[in-house]
């Protein structure tokens, strides 16, 4: 066998014949004879030869790459359970097509079409995903740049996020309007009157949803206007926000988190101030995770199957390179799970 890694010529040398034929063989076209192709075959499975994937990719024009560029700082990957589990869910679909995922961390939305820009024109990915779609402007209505500048570059991608910030992209989505009615609906129910939420970014599309939904819904049910503190995702933040929240003279009696992270930090703060949770304050996670069911008490969150989320997502990017075409997907909606965060107030 050769010391070095396996190629076409060896094969050639072993099986007597020309390194075309070779090729022509081992990619199933036509020019050899079945016996000759059967010969050149067991060679190469012989001393183990195996196709080089960047000479592939330059024949069929194919990467077997997609690319995900995510606007976050690195930290909050290692502390955020659900782009981790997203990330699992895309990895676990794409690894049975031996397509890998090209991940970049960059510092906003302009950095992001820049990288999918230059990763499509050096022919490093077949196609992209967007995540955290930013909404329409409320000056100009304009798009998410990124949604216009990857169709006009004729890059396939598959947006994470709701259809209507998704503009002609085929889009895979949870309904998030649901889910917060579902849960303002419980916590009604409980008799609280008085919820806050302690919300992500306020230019991204799916927290304005979130943010339209629960003054809809608030209105809907007789609950008092509702006070949205948006923040960044992290903890710091969504401590700061609640010890704001349960300073005022009207503090709320309940509070949705549109993370884990935050009602964790959350919870912390409220017994830090002597707050008893649920008896005086309520507390609802978006986003179960076992950092959800392991603090005291376990909070009351928002599950939904993230891993498939994200594997629902790689199947539609897959479809669309593949075929030119895909359609808008949606996953389950997330379940509210009860648990001891949640009580009627005091």
């Amino acid at each position: 066998m050769p010391k070095n890694r396996p190629t076409i010529a060896d094969i050639a040398l072993r099986a007597g014949v020309s390194k075309v034929a070779v090729s022509y063989a081992l990619n199933d076209r036509p020019g050899v004879s079945p016996a000759t192709r059967a010969t050149i075959k067991a060679i190469a499975e012989e001393i183990g030869w195996r196709p080089n994937s960047a000479a592939r990719a330059l024949t069929r024009a194919r990467a077997d790459t997609v690319g995900l560029a995510l606007s976050r700082p690195a930290r909050m990957l290692g502390v955020e359970p659900f782009f981790m589990e997203l990330i699992s869910g895309i990895e676990s679909e794409l690894s049975d097509g031996g397509c890998a995922l090209l991940l970049q961390m960059v510092s906003g939305p302009a950095h992001e079409l820049e990288v999918y820009r230059r990763w499509w024109g050096e022919g490093r990915v077949d196609g992209v995903f967007l995540a955290d779609l930013r909404g329409r402007s409320a000056v100009h209505g304009e798009p998410d740049p990124r949604v216009t500048g990857v169709a006009g570059l004729g890059l396939p991608a598959v947006a994470i996020g709701h259809p209507s910030a998704a503009g002609a992209l085929a889009a895979v989505w949870s309904d998030d309007a649901a889910a917060l009615h579902d849960t303002l609906t419980y916590l009604h129910a409980l008799g609280h009157r008085r919820v806050a939420r302690v919300a992500g970014l306020a230019e991204l599309a799916h927290t304005r949803l979130r943010d339209r939904e629960q003054h809809r819904a608030c209105a809907e049910l007789g609950l008092e206007a509702p006070v949205v503190v948006h923040t960044d995702y992290s903890g710091d933040e969504g401590a700061h926000a609640t010890r704001r929240l349960v300073s005022a003279p009207d503090r709320p009696t309940a509070i949705i988190y549109d993370n884990d992270i935050m009602a964790v930090a959350g919870l912390s703060v409220a017994q830090e101030m002597g707050l008893d949770v649920p008896a005086d304050l309520s507390l609802v996670a978006w986003d179960d995770s076992q950092l959800s069911q392991v603090v005291r008490p376990p909070l009351t969150a928002l599950r939904r199957d993230i891993p498939a989320y994200g594997a629902l997502a790689a199947r539609t990017l897959l479809t669309l390179i593949a075929e030119g075409a895909a359609e808008c997907r949606q996953e389950t909606t997330a379940r509210l799970v009860p648990r001891g965060s949640t009580a009627p107030p005091r």
